[in-house]
C-alpha cells in the first residue's frame, strides 16, 4: 500500500509541476499577480509530494519488500542497513527519483527564500525550474518507473553492486546530484532573465548563492568520489580521467567560472551575455553527465545504466533545453548590453582571463571525453584517450590560472596598474620561487612537477593571505585584526577557497612526482624493503563478513627497525553478486601514506602484494575540505540576503518587456 501511495504521489507531483510550469509563466507575461503567485505554493506542494514518493521507495528498501522489482535487483536481506538505504539511489531508477527530489527541493527553496525577487522574475524562475522537472518526471514515469511490482516475488534479492557498498560511495551520489541539479537554478535564472530581457546587479547577486551552493556540493561530491577510488578500487590512484569523472568535473569548472563572472555582473554590470551563457552551459554539462552515465555509450564503474533507449530520451531532454536556451540566448543577446567599461589591466580583465582559462580547460576535457565516441561513430575506429592526453592538455591551463590568481585579486575595479598591484606581492613571489628552487635542489634532478607545484601552491596561498591582510586597511596590527574579523563572509570564503585550491594542487603535484610502487609475490613471514620502509606479511586468513567473505592479510610496516603500523588489506568476494573487490590497507599520514594491497594466492603458496608510498596524498582531499569550508563561509555572507532586497526596492517593480 505504501509503495502504491509513493507511485501516486509521484504522478501528482508531475501534475503539480505542469501547473507550476504554465500558470506562473502566463501570469508573468500578462502581469496577472494572482497567476504569478501560484508558483510558490505549487513549488512547495511539488516538493512535499516527491519527498513522500522518495520516502515510500526508501521504506521498501529498508523493509526488504521483494515484491518491488527495484528492491530485488539492488538489495538483499543480509546487506547492512546503511547500504539498504543507499541502495535507493545506487541504481538508475532510484537515482532519477533522487534527481527530481533535489530539483523540487531547489525550486521550493527559491519559493521560500525568494521573497526579495521581482514577482515576475520569481514566477519565471520557478516556471522554468518546473519545466525541467516535468521533463524528468516524464522520463521516470514512462521509461524508468521505480515502483514496478513483480507478480511472483522471490525470497531474496540480487544485492547491490559490491563496489557501491562503501560509506564513501553511499554519500557520493547525493552530494554530486545536489551539485548537478543545483546548477539548474542558475539555468532557470538565466532563462528567466532572457525572457524578461533584463540582467542587472540584483540578478548577479541572486544567481551567485545558487551557483555557489552547487559548486560547493560538486566539490564535496567529487572529493568523496576521488577518495573512494583511492582506497576502494585498489589501484592506488585518485583520478583516472574516466568519462564519468570528467562528466562531474566539467560542470565544476564551469560553475567556478560562473561564480567569478557573476561577480562582474554584480559589481560592474558587465559580462552579462557571457554570464548568461555560462549558466546555460554549466547546467548543459550536467545533463551531458546524466547522458553519459545512463545511456550505455561508455563503460565505467560509475555507470548506472546500460540502456541506449533511455539514453535517447535523455538526449532529447538535452536537445530541447540546451537548443531552446541557446536559441533564446541568440535572440536576446542584444538586450544584455554591458554598462561598465574597464581597462586592459583591471580586476574585470583578470576575471575574464580566469573565465577563459576555466572554460577552455572544460572544453579540452569535453573533447578528450567525447572524441572516442565521435571517432567510433564517424570513422569506425576505436580510440582511447587516456591520462597522458588530459595531463598534457589540461595542466597548462591550471598553471596559468594559479599564476594570475593572486595578481588579479589585488587589481582594482575598472582601471589598475600592474606594478602597483604587484608591490605587496613581491615578497610572496620571492618566497614561492625560493621554496620551489629548494625542492628542486633537494630532489636531485627529479621531475619538475613537484617544484612547480610547490611554487604555485605557495604563491596562491601567500597571495590569498596578502589580499586578505590588505583588506584590513592601514593602522596598527590590533585595529587591522579587528577590521579583518568584521569582514563579510564572502571575503573570508574567497581566501579560504583559494588556499584550499593551493593545497589540492600541491597534493596532486607531490603525489604524482614522488610516489613509488612495488609489486611482488610475498610468502607468509617474509619481510621486504621498499622506499625506506620494511613490510612483513604476517598472516592471511579467511574472515566472514555480513554479506561477503574476505581474504584478509595482516601486514606490519617498519621504519628504521621500529613498527609503525599493522594494516589489514582485504580481497572480498560477494557470493550473491559473484563479484570481488579490493580493500586497501592504508597507514595515513600528513606527509605520506603507506598503501598495501593483497592479491591472489600463487601456486608456490605466496600472495601477490602491491606496495605504494604516496607522499602528500591526503593533501588532495584536505584541499577539497578547505574549499568546501570557504564555500560555506561565502554562503553565510549576509549581503546575499540583504543587498539583493535593497536593490529590488530601488528598482522598478516590473521587468523590461521582452519585445
Amino acid at each position: 500500500m505504501i509503495v502504491e501511495l509513493g507511485h501516486f504521489a509521484l504522478v501528482l507531483a508531475a501534475l503539480v509541476a505542469c501547473v507550476q510550469m504554465i500558470v506562473p509563466m502566463v501570469g508573468a507575461a500578462r502581469r496577472w499577480p494572482g497567476w504569478m503567485a501560484v508558483a510558490g505554493p505549487a513549488a512547495t506542494v511539488q516538493f512535499l509530494l516527491v519527498a513522500a514518493s522518495f520516502a515510500a521507495l526508501t521504506y521498501a528498501f529498508v523493509t526488504s519488500d521483494f515484491s518491488l522489482r527495484l528492491v530485488v535487483l539492488n538489495s538483499h536481506t543480509a546487506k547492512p542497513m546503511l547500504y539498504k538505504v543507499s541502495g535507493v539511489w545506487g541504481n538508475h531508477e532510484g537515482s532519477m527519483l533522487l534527481w527530481v527530489l533535489i530539483l523540487a527541493l531547489f525550486g521550493a527553496c527559491a519559493a521560500w527564500f525568494g521573497g526579495n525577487l521581482r514577482p515576475s522574475l520569481r514566477a519565471r524562475v520557478l516556471a522554468v525550474q518546473a519545466a525541467v522537472s516535468v521533463a524528468f518526471y516524464g522520463f521516470i514515469l514512462f521509461t524508468s518507473n521505480p515502483f514496478l511490482r513483480l507478480a511472483t516475488p522471490p525470497m531474496n534479492g540480487e544485492d547491490l553492486n559490491p563496489l557501491l557498498q562503501d560509506p564513501g560511495l553511499a554519500f557520493h551520489p547525493p552530494f554530486l546530484y545536489l551539485g548537478y541539479v543545483g546548477l539548474s537554478m542558475a539555468f532557470s535564472f538565466a532563462i528567466a532573465a532572457l525572457i524578461e530581457g533584463r540582467v542587472d546587479a540584483a540578478w548577479g547577486r541572486w544567481v551567485r548563492p545558487w551557483t555557489l551552493a552547487a559548486w560547493l556540493f560538486l566539490t564535496i561530491g567529487i572529493g568523496l568520489g576521488s577518495w573512494w577510488a583511492y582506497y576502494e578500487l585498489g589501484w592506488g590512484g585518485f583520478w583516472f580521467w574516466d568519462p564519468v569523472e570528467n562528466a562531474s568535473f566539467m560542470p565544476w569548472l564551469l560553475a567556478a567560472a560562473l561564480l567569478h563572472s557573476a561577480i562582474v555582473v554584480e559589481k560592474r554590470e558587465a559580462l552579462k551575455s557571457w554570464t548568461i551563457l555560462l549558466a546555460i552551459m554549466a547546467f548543459g554539462f550536467s545533463l551531458i553527465g546524466t547522458f553519459l552515465v545512463r545511456s550505455g555509450v561508455i563503460t565505467s564503474v560509475h555507470a548506472f545504466a546500460n540502456d541506449p533507449e533511455r539514453g535517447v530520451y535523455i538526449l532529447m531532454i538535452l536537445a530541447v533545453f540546451m537548443g531552446g536556451a541557446l536559441t533564446l540566448f541568440a535572440a536576446r543577446a542584444s538586450a544584455m548590453q554591458a554598462k561598465g567599461v574597464f581597462a586592459m589591466v583591471s580586476r574585470e580583465s583578470a576575471l575574464v582571463a580566469n573565465n577563459v582559462l576555466l572554460a577552455v580547460s572544460a572544453f579540452v576535457v569535453f573533447v578528450g571525453t567525447i572524441w572516442p565516441l565521435v571517432a567510433e561513430l564517424a570513422l569506425g575506429r576505436k580510440l582511447s584517450v587516456g591520462a597522458p592526453f588530459f595531463d598534457a592538455a589540461f595542466t597548462p591551463f591550471m598553471v596559468a590560472l594559479a599564476a594570475i590568481l593572486p595578481v588579479g585579486a589585488m587589481l582594482p575595479w575598472k582601471r589598475g596598474h600592474l606594478g602597483r598591484a604587484m608591490q605587496p606581492l613581491w615578497g610572496a613571489l620571492a618566497l614561492s620561487v625560493a621554496g620551489g628552487a629548494l625542492v628542486w635542489v633537494m630532489q636531485t634532478g627529479g621531475s619538475m612537477l613537484a617544484p612547480v607545484g610547490l611554487t604555485l601552491a605557495t604563491w596562491v596561498t601567500l597571495g590569498a593571505l596578502v589580499d586578505l591582510w590588505s583588506r584590513g586597511g592601514r593602522g596598527d596590527i590590533g585595529s587591522r585584526l579587528r577590521r579583518l574579523r568584521n569582514l563579510p563572509g564572502g571575503d573570508w570564503g574567497k581566501t579560504i577557497a583559494h588556499i584550499g585550491l593551493a593545497v589540492t594542487l600541491f597534493g596532486i603535484a607531490g603525489l604524482t612526482a614522488w610516489e613509488s610502487e612495488d609489486i611482488r609475490v610475498a610468502q607468509i613471514g617474509e619481510r621486504f624493503e621498499h622506499a625506506g620502509y620494511e613490510i612483513e606479511l604476517r598472516d592471511v586468513s579467511q574472515v566472514p563478513g555480513p554479506n561477503y567473505v574476505s581474504t584478509m592479510a595482516t601486514m606490519a610496516v617498519y621504519k628504521n627497525g621500529r613498527e609503525v603500523a599493522v594494516l589489514l588489506p582485504e580481497k572480498r568476494v560477494y557470493p550473491v553478486a559473484q563479484m570481488p573487490t579490493s580493500e586497501a590497507g592504508i597507514d595515513n599520514g600528513v606527509f605520506r601514506d603507506v598503501y598495501l594491497v593483497i592479491g591472489d594466492a600463487q601456486s608456490d603458496g605466496g600472495f601477490a602484494v602491491r606496495t605504494y608510498i604516496k607522499p602528500f596524498a591526503n593533501w588532495i582531499w584536505a584541499g577539497c575540505i578547505i574549499m568546501g569550508i570557504g564555500g560555506l563561509f561565502s554562503l553565510s555572507d549576509r549581503r546575499y540576503r540583504i543587498a539583493a532586497g535593497a536593490r529590488r526596492r530601488q528598482a522598478p517593480a516590473g521587468g523590461v518587456p521582452a519585445e
